[in-house]
């Protein structure tokens, strides 16, 4: 099992615990569009420290940007499983021809 899957099941055994022992917990039971603006803030973060060039803090940012990423989209029912099935449907495919194919 990869780190990705890992950090899955955690958030997954997470939802709906006690919100006092756990960080992922506490974002979960504020909502799909609390977690939602964590990961924007984070995402913000990673984007800085692309621009500023350092390493360490792009990566150390990175993985929260994953981090709040599957919060949010557990929040929302959608699962690494999910995710990892809509790329497999995309690998092959021109990534033009992909995003012709998307609804607008």
């Amino acid at each position: 099992m990869s780190a990705l899957e890992r950090l899955a099941a955690t958030i997954a055994a997470r939802m709906g615990t006690e919100t006092g022992e756990s960080w992922t917990a506490t974002l979960l039971a504020k909502g799909p569009e609390k977690c939602a603006e964590k990961f924007g803030e984070e995402a913000i973060e990673a984007v800085i420290e692309a621009v500023k060039g350092d390493r360490d803090r792009l990566t150390a940012e990175a993985a929260d940007v994953l981090y709040h990423l599957l919060v949010m989209c557990a929040a929302r029912g959608v699962t690494l499983a999910d995710i990892e099935a809509e790329l497999a449907s995309r690998e092959g495919v021109s990534g033009l021809d992909e995003k012709a194919r998307r609804p607008r």
